[in-house]
C-alpha cells in the first residue's frame, strides 16, 4: 500500500482503492463476535494474505469470476467494471466492499459487500448491510469467511451504523449466529419483488447515456473557451 491508502503495482504505479484503506487499520478484532483459532484479523490475516479495499486492478484479479461462485454475474467488460468502480466511489460513504487477496498468486479469494445507508430516523442514524460474502472454494476451511464478515461487522460498527442486517439461506443461519447476527423476534421475514432482466440492462443504457453527456459537456465547454 502507498501512504494514500491505494495499491501499488509492481511498475511503482498506484490502482485505485474503493475506500480509505486505513479504516481497516482501525479495526478492533477483540470486539469480535467470534474466537479465531489460531488467531487472525484484517491486520493480519495469514501468510500471503491480504485484506483491503476492492481496487480498479481486481478485474485482472478475478473479483468478477470469485462473485460467480456466488451468484449469476453477467458478461463484463473492463469498462463496464470501472464504470460501476466510478460510480460507487462517487457515493461517498456508501459501499464499502472489501476483498482478500492472496498476494503470491495475485488473484482474489475472497469478498464481501457492505453497504450503508443514510437515514433521517433516529437522529439520522446510519444503518448497514452486508451482502455478497464469498470466499473462494478451495480456501474454505481457513476461518476466511468468518474473517470477511467480521471485517465487515466491525467495519460497519467503527463508521457509527447502528444496525448491520443480512439475508441468508435457512441453512447458514447457524453460521451467521455463530459471528452474532440473530433473528429478530417478530421481525424475521425477507420478502422481495424480483424484477425483470431487463433492469440490468436499463442500468447499462443509463451508465452509457451519463458518460455520452458527459462527453458532450466536456466538447461544449471546450467550444466555449
Amino acid at each position: 500500500m502507498s501512504p494514500h491508502g491505494d495499491l501499488m503495482r509492481s511498475n511503482g504505479e498506484e490502482a485505485e482503492l474503493l475506500y480509505d484503506a486505513s479504516l481497516l487499520k482501525k479495526l478492533d478484532f477483540s470486539k469480535a463476535r467470534t474466537r479465531f483459532e489460531p488467531k487472525i484479523s484484517a491486520a493480519n490475516p495469514g501468510p500471503g494474505l491480504l485484506v483491503r479495499p476492492l481496487s480498479t486492478d481486481d478485474y485482472e484479479k478475478g473479483f468478477l469470476q470469485l462473485l460467480s461462485q456466488l451468484t449469476k454475474v453477467g458478461d463484463i467488460s473492463k469498462e463496464e467494471f470501472l464504470d460501476r468502480f466510478a460510480s460507487m466511489k462517487r457515493c461517498a460513504n456508501t459501499y464499502y466492499v472489501t476483498v482478500i487477496e492472496d498476494t503470491e498468486l495475485g488473484k482474489v479469494i475472497g469478498a464481501a459487500t457492505l453497504v450503508v445507508e443514510q437515514k433521517f430516523i433516529r437522529n439520522l442514524a446510519l444503518r448497514a448491510k452486508l451482502e455478497d460474502v464469498v470466499v473462494n472454494d478451495t480456501y474454505r476451511g481457513k476461518q476466511l469467511g468468518k474473517l470477511i464478515i467480521s471485517t465487515i461487522s466491525l467495519l460497519a460498527e467503527e463508521l457509527g451504523c447502528y444496525k448491520i442486517n443480512l439475508d441468508c439461506k435457512d441453512h447458514m443461519v447457524p453460521f451467521y449466529s455463530g459471528l452474532g447476527y440473530r433473528c429478530e423476534e417478530g421481525n424475521a421475514n425477507s420478502m422481495s419483488i424480483r424484477l425483470t432482466a431487463d433492469g440490468a440492462n436499463n442500468a447499462k443504457l443509463l451508465c452509457l447515456t451519463a458518460r455520452e453527456n458527459i462527453c458532450a459537456c466536456l466538447r461544449n465547454a471546450r467550444t466555449n473557451h
